[in-house]
């Protein structure tokens, strides 16, 4: 845990300025993705990002003054609110994805080959444990899980 902290305060330091730009503060981020996966009753995001329901409902407010996530009334339950990202909100989410792929290919373009065969073997561990962890939990997997045999290491290099 320790190397993978000190991993990420590198990162971020590198790309701070990038993410700084994007207007929204690390709560609104992490709201705006538990969104992008669909749209959900508010009381789900509370319980998602594990705040209280006026910290959401503040989230949410600003997220919908700029744009980036809309509020609706339930249609079965009008006492229950439905949040959802926007067009543009999705765009920004593009943007991060966007920024942090950059960064990853940026770094994996330094490493040497075997060395990068060590990185695709662990992130393949890891990945597998979350398909375990998720299967257990009796969650659906959220993406098909490509064979590693023949992975093209070209595009990071």
């Amino acid at each position: 845990m320790l190397v993978y902290e000190d991993l990420m305060h590198v990162l971020i330091t590198e790309d701070a300025p990038n993410f700084g730009d994007v207007g929204i503060t690390m709560a609104q981020a992490k709201a705006l993705h538990v969104l992008a996966a669909g749209p959900i009753h508010m009381s789900e995001l509370v319980a998602r990002l594990r705040v209280t329901p006026s910290t959401t409902s503040g989230l949410v407010e600003k997220l919908v003054d700029q744009g980036l996530a809309a509020r609706a009334d339930d249609p079965v339950d009008r006492r229950q609110v439905i949040v959802s990202v926007t067009p543009a909100g999705l765009d920004l989410m593009e943007r991060f994805r966007e920024l942090n792929s950059r960064q990853l290919r940026d770094l994996l373009r330094t490493l040497p080959a075997p060395d990068l065969d060590v990185v695709e073997r662990a992130l393949s561990i890891l990945r597998d444990a979350t398909t375990r962890r998720r299967a257990s939990a009796g969650l659906p997997s959220t993406r098909s899980q490509p064979s590693t045999s023949g992975t093209d290491q070209g595009s990071a290099q």
